[in-house]
């Protein structure tokens, strides 16, 4: 099974499926990347929703700013509450107050975030949505972290006990609460332990949709670079034995024949559990855009499909 797409001719898959697949796909950007793009309305699909990422030291002005101005292009904004940089509940609850209050945030990301040690109160996702201010501020979608890869620092031994028992609370708590709920992945590289993951999840109860995050084009080195960044497990090693290919050092990576391999699972399997893809554009917002129009992602979400 080819795990990366170096422009090598395509293998033969159902072009109905991976557009299905692709259509009403999210897209992360950070206030410095978004702060590049002229007008996002001529790279994305009108009501695409737009993850923004807050990385630690982002002021908070600069997330709102943000937020407000893809609001006012027409786009869904949902931005990132990482539980260990929010110091306790008043600085939560004035950060709901402010993406309301100027850029009408109605849904959020809810995660621990990449920091090691906590600066408040809370370090864990489950405690931020236990505060009750999400569903008092009434959002409507609250997103949570899916690790098909695992995460080491809620398993340091490099299994899943952990990670899938915080599913199964995410799942139990989406049954508590009015808002449409959803796991969002880190991306990844390989489809097989992505549906052996989706399927342990459907065998232990969590029926929360799933969508699959996947690396947008860029070079092998930017891969590398941010895969080493963000934790990614297993599918750092298949980078890094790439790597050692100099021609294919040279040579952009696209996921296509991930996407693929995930659309054609969902059209075989409909109930199963990864719905859609969320995109890190990595090698920059436009080339990941472009990619994903011409492989299908060229409409916004429907609302039928909207979870």
């Amino acid at each position: 099974m080819a795990l990366l797409n170096f422009r090598k001719p395509k293998p033969a898959v159902p072009g109905a499926s991976l557009e299905s697949f692709l259509a009403g796909y999210s897209i992360e950007v950070m206030p410095r990347t978004a702060a590049k793009v002229e007008d996002f309305r001529a790279l994305l699909p009108r009501g695409t929703r737009v993850y923004i990422a807050h990385i630690d030291g982002t002021p908070i002005e600069e997330m709102v700013d943000t937020a407000r101005r893809l609001a006012g292009e027409g786009f869904e904004v949902m931005p990132h509450f990482p539980a260990r940089i929010i110091s306790d509940k008043a600085m939560l609850a004035d950060w709901i107050a402010r993406y309301q209050g100027e850029a009408g945030v109605h849904q959020g990301l809810i995660l621990a975030g990449g920091v090691d040690t906590p600066k408040g109160d809370f370090h864990s996702s489950m405690q931020l949505l236990e505060t009750g201010l999400f569903d008092k501020a009434g959002f409507d979608r609250l997103h949570v972290a899916g690790h098909p890869e695992g995460n080491r620092d809620i398993d340091p031994d490099g299994g899943d006990d952990t990670v899938m028992q915080a599913a199964r609370w995410k799942q139990d708590f989406s049954e508590r609460t009015d808002a449409r709920m959803a796991l969002v992945t880190q991306f990844a590289f390989e489809a097989e332990p992505i549906l052996a993951w989706g399927q342990r999840l459907r065998d232990a109860g969590v029926t929360l949709p799933i969508h699959i995050g996947l690396a947008g084009p860029a070079k092998l080195q930017t891969l590398i670079k941010f895969a080493v960044a963000c934790g990614v497990g297993p599918s750092l090693r298949v980078l890094q034995k790439r790597a050692l290919d100099v021609g294919k050092l040279l040579l952009p990576y696209e996921p296509t024949e991930l996407a693929a391999e995930l659309a054609a699972k969902k059209a075989a399997d409909p109930d199963f559990p990864i719905e859609q893809a969320h995109l890190f554009p990595l090698g920059g917002i436009k080339t990941c855009a472009t990619w994903a129009s011409d492989h299908g992602g060229a409409s916004a979400l429907p609302a039928a499909r909207a979870v």
